[in-house]
C-alpha cells in the first residue's frame, strides 16, 4: 500500500481491520474457506457494524490475501470474493435547508469557527481539507484556495465567496501567533497554537447542532454547498471540479436532491407541451 502511495491513515486503518480478523479467526491463515469467512461476516454483523464497515473488513482481508499469493508466493485461494462484499443502500446525500443554514450560522459567534464552516459551505472543503489548510494556501488576492493533498491524495483550486472571504480575513486578523503554519488553531488552554485536529473541528459542530435542534454533520455542509450551486443552475462537471471528485456519477447523486432544478425544468417542458397540443382557436 504504501508503494501505491496510500496514506498513513489508510495504511493504519487496513491493518486494524486486519488485526481483528486474524485474532478472531481460530485456523491456520492458509486454511481460511469462504465458509469461514461468510462466519466473520455473521460475527460482524452480530456486532451491528454497518454494512458499509462490514465491507472495509472484506477489502482489507481480501488484500492481505492477494498479498500472500502475489508477493510471498504462498498457492492459495482467497477466500473473499468479490461477490462477498454486502450491498449497500445508497441514501441521497443529506443537505441543510436554506432556513436551517440560518439557524445554524446565527449561533456561530466565534471568528475561527464561523471561518471554517464557511469555508465548508461555501467551498465544498472536508473537515480533513480544513483541518490541513495551511497559510501558504490562502491566496486572499485572488479569492481562492489551493488544496494540496485532497481525497485520494488529488489536488485543487476552489474558489471564496465574498461572505467567506470577510469570515476568513475576520478570524486571520485575530489568529492566535503561533509556530504552525495551519490556518486554524486551539485559542485557549495548553494545546494554545497548536493546529486544531479533525476531531477538534467536528466537535465544535456538533455543540452548534445541539444549540440549533439541527441533526448537522461537518460532511452535510458540503452536500449543502453542492445542492445549492446545482438549484442555481450550475453546471454539473463545474460542481465535479470543485468538490473534486473523480467520476461524474458521484456528483450526478446532487439531482436526484435539488428538486427545485427538477422542478423548474419539469413546469418549463410541460408548458411547452401544453401549448403544443392546444387545439388552434
Amino acid at each position: 500500500m504504501k508503494r501505491r502511495n496510500y496514506s498513513s491513515h489508510t495504511v493504519k486503518n487496513y491493518l486494524n481491520l486486519l488485526k481483528h480478523f486474524v485474532l478472531w479467526v481460530d485456523v491456520p491463515i492458509e486454511e481460511v474457506t469462504k465458509n469461514k469467512v461468510a462466519a466473520y461476516v455473521d460475527h460482524l454483523l452480530n456486532r451491528r457494524l454497518s454494512p458499509k464497515t462490514i465491507n472495509c473488513h472484506l477489502i482489507s482481508i481480501r488484500g492481505f490475501y492477494d498479498y500472500l499469493h502475489d508477493e510471498e508466493g504462498i498457492e492459495l485461494t482467497n477466500p473473499v470474493k468479490r461477490v462477498s462484499l454486502l450491498r449497500l443502500p445508497r441514501p441521497l446525500p443529506r443537505h441543510l435547508r436554506d432556513h436551517e443554514v440560518v439557524r445554524l450560522f446565527q449561533l456561530i459567534q466565534s471568528p475561527r469557527d464561523r471561518s471554517m464552516f464557511s469555508l465548508m459551505l461555501r467551498c465544498g472543503l472536508r473537515v480533513e481539507e480544513v483541518a490541513e489548510l495551511s497559510l501558504a494556501d490562502l491566496d486572499c488576492r485572488r479569492a481562492r484556495i489551493s488544496i494540496q493533498n485532497g481525497k485520494g491524495g488529488k489536488g485543487r483550486v476552489v474558489y471564496v465567496s465574498r461572505d467567506a472571504y470577510q469570515a476568513l480575513v475576520a478570524y486571520l486578523r485575530l489568529r492566535p501567533t503561533s509556530r504552525t503554519t495551519k490556518v486554524f488553531v486551539v485559542e485557549k488552554g495548553a494545546y494554545r497554537g497548536k493546529p486544531l485536529s479533525v476531531r477538534g473541528i467536528q466537535k465544535r459542530m456538533e455543540c452548534y447542532a445541539r444549540k440549533a435542534g439541527l441533526h448537522v454533520s461537518c460532511h452535510q455542509l458540503r452536500h449543502t454547498m453542492a445542492t445549492q450551486l446545482l438549484n442555481a443552475d450550475a453546471e454539473l462537471v463545474t460542481i465535479q471540479d470543485l468538490l473534486g471528485h473523480s467520476l461524474i456519477t458521484t456528483t450526478q447523486r446532487y439531482c436526484r436532491v435539488s428538486n427545485l432544478k427538477v422542478q423548474r425544468d419539469y413546469f418549463k417542458a410541460m408548458e411547452i407541451v401544453v401549448q403544443r397540443m392546444r387545439p388552434p382557436q
